[in-house]
């Protein structure tokens, strides 16, 4: 019989968000599969964890999963995880688990031990009815781009989406320009930095917040989840 390949959610800022069960997986797996080595080991040094890793991201080739596939042949068990987050959510982590279920078939053991969620922790404190919402992922840079705006003012529930600090403002100002065109109003959450020491939310239309991020420094900085949703009149 294979090995397990447990799918294992780390924090996405505060080392605190991990679970008991994810720390016992990933003492007592043989490998740890990391986006990023000097990422986990941050992570793995602070709960004092020794297993060893191996480097597996979106430009691993397929002799990487192969070499995996021959592990979980031998009965090896693996952890899978990325830098921040659950696996398989806007990370290359689906490749190598549809691997693992195409060459076991009824016999691939994959588990996930679930734990942080960026899009989860947004929506729990945004205040909004979330009892339904579409996830679109990153945006485009630049082909696509304008069609997934128009997508997004298309919804009639709450759409959430990542998007780096870079691209932040250009965001902002282009569902301001494509709400404005088509007479939508919406609300936007901006969820920056979640769970570690500068968490902070703001909420306002396009335009105000393309404002804002225009004269606040601190506002453009880090990462962000961005929640969308139209005013009802």
């Amino acid at each position: 019989m294979p090995g397990i390949l447990y799918v294992v959610a780390t924090p996405i800022g505060n080392l605190e968000d991990i679970s008991a069960r994810a720390l016992r997986t990933l003492r007592e797996v043989d490998y740890i599969l990391c986006e990023d080595t000097r990422t986990t080991r941050k992570l793995l040094d602070r709960y004092e964890i020794k297993t060893s890793t191996f480097s597996y991201h979106q430009y691993s080739g397929v002799g990487k999963i192969d070499q995996l596939i021959r592990w979980l042949t031998e009965g090896k068990n693996l952890a899978l995880v990325s830098d921040a987050g659950t696996p398989g959510i806007s990370d290359p982590g689906a490749f190598l688990i549809e691997g693992v279920r195409r060459e076991f078939g009824d016999e691939a053991k994959v588990e996930g031990i679930p734990g942080a969620s960026a899009i989860i922790t947004a929506l729990s404190i945004s205040g909004w009815p979330v009892d339904r919402f579409s996830f679109l992922g990153f945006l485009p840079h630049k082909k696509g781009r304008q069609t997934m705006i128009k997508d997004i003012l298309s919804f009639d529930h709450p759409v959430a989406v990542y998007e780096s600090k870079h691209r932040i403002l250009k965001f902002m100002e282009e569902l301001d320009l494509f709400s404005t065109a088509a007479k939508i109003k919406i609300e936007v959450m901006l969820g920056r930095e979640l769970t570690k020491m500068f968490e902070t939310c703001y909420f306002g239309t396009p335009a105000e917040l393309a404002s804002r991020l225009k004269t606040e420094n601190d506002m453009g900085k880090g990462e962000f989840v961005v929640l969308i949703r139209k005013i009802k009149k």
